[in-house]
């Protein structure tokens, strides 16, 4: 006997399938009456093996497990469309390891990201607590992982954005079986659950792709790295490496100079001069600057002592980035939508506490390359994602 395919109509919603699958696909598209008994049924198993699933207490077969997960997937199973069904007991805590956000604009939107999984998690017994470090002090990032990390975590997010001082934290959490998301910056030696951002060496390479476009003759290029301690920055070197690398592959008949600045003094008056004696080299072509703050930084420093026809690429609709680029001073910007990320890896612990819910190794956001003339139709229509 043949299966018959079909369209269904449900709450506005389309679904295609067979007809002994009619049952089934009702309920997908009315998720919010779905029940543990619902999935048991879909799973071919007892209620009491999905409640054991669910919540994550006793033995469950291998095979058990596969058709329960599968069924999860099938559904595109969320917490906050069955949770008031599931009747779990347990609280779990996620401590947040990231710079403060009144620190840095960039971090702000880190922290409006916190505070909104904070929002959605909450009334599922998930609690979140940041623990805030001093993004220019190496010390101050590792008494907040000691508390963090004393607290007693179930799960942690972290941006490790001082490399050295974070390594030895991810020992400990794999000892404690707690598990922790990275995002910003990837450490090659750790073993998180999940990295959230982007590629970081493509992002420069991006960069300089961006810097090249029209580009003809010789030319000289400054990386900036402003207010960051470059020894101990790999996301930033592996920004810096990807420019490099694009240009010596794409070298051709023309000598490309590039030089790094590593300008990490915060007196605003030394900063000034140390940008107009690299604004002075007349065959500098573009400025990369690797950070979204550096970037509207460099971008009041070229407006102050004058652009004249000097490229600059930056990351970030930060307020302050949008004013430069309407004013023509920042010519390309990459956008790494900070607050997603943040929301995100908290959605991901929270989803592998509460259900087990797999989670990708890598979670790498595209490319937003922004300029001048896409800005206002980016803003439009994803005012979500920037705001």
């Amino acid at each position: 006997m043949f299966a018959h395919k079909y369209f269904v109509f449900v709450n506005g919603s389309t679904f295609r399938g067979c007809v002994n699958q009619i049952p089934n696909l009702i309920l997908m598209a009315n998720r919010k009456n779905i029940t543990i008994k619902d999935i048991a049924r879909m799973s071919g198993v007892s209620a009491g093996t999905v409640d054991r699933v669910l919540h994550n207490r006793g033995r469950v077969s291998e095979e058990a497990l596969r058709k329960v997960l599968a069924v999860l997937d099938q559904i595109d199973y969320k917490p906050n469309l069955i949770a008031r069904t599931l009747g779990s007991k347990k609280n779990y805590r996620i401590a947040v390891l990231v710079p403060d956000p009144e620190q840095d604009p960039y971090w702000e939107l880190v922290g409006k990201g916190i505070q909104q999984a904070e929002a959605e998690w909450r009334q599922y017994g998930v609690t979140v607590e940041p623990f805030f470090f001093d993004m220019f002090d190496k010390n101050s990032y590792h008494l907040a992982a000691e508390k963090a990390n004393e607290s007693g975590p179930d799960g942690l997010l972290i941006a490790p954005i001082f490399y050295h001082e974070a390594l030895p934290f991810f020992d400990v959490y794999t000892k404690g079986s707690i598990p922790y998301v990275l995002f910003n910056t990837n450490i090659p030696e750790a073993n998180p659950l999940c990295f959230i951002g982007q590629d970081l060496y493509q992002s420069g390479h991006v960069g300089a792709e961006l810097m090249h476009i029209g580009l003809q003759g010789d030319a000289s290029f400054a990386v900036l790295h402003i207010y960051e301690d470059m020894h101990n920055a790999i996301h930033l070197l592996e920004k810096e490496r990807g420019f490099r690398d694009y240009f010596q592959k794409y070298n051709g008949q023309y000598a490309h100079n590039i030089t790094s600045y590593d300008l990490s003094n915060h007196n605003e008056e030394e900063m000034s001069e140390k940008v107009l004696r690299i604004l002075d080299d007349p065959m500098l072509k573009g400025i990369f600057a690797s950070t979204s703050s550096g970037t509207y930084i460099a971008a009041s420093l070229l407006e102050k002592h004058g652009k004249n026809g000097i490229r600059l690429v930056g990351y970030d609709l930060l307020e302050k980035n949008l004013g430069f680029m309407r004013a023509g001073i920042i010519d390309f910007l990459i956008n790494q939508n900070p607050k997603r990320q943040a929301f995100l890896g908290i959605s991901h612990l929270a989803n592998h506490l509460l259900f087990r819910k797999a989670t990708p190794p890598l979670s790498l956001f595209p490319l937003e390359v922004i300029t001048p003339q896409n800005l206002e139709s980016y803003l439009n229509s994803e005012p979500a994602l920037v705001k």
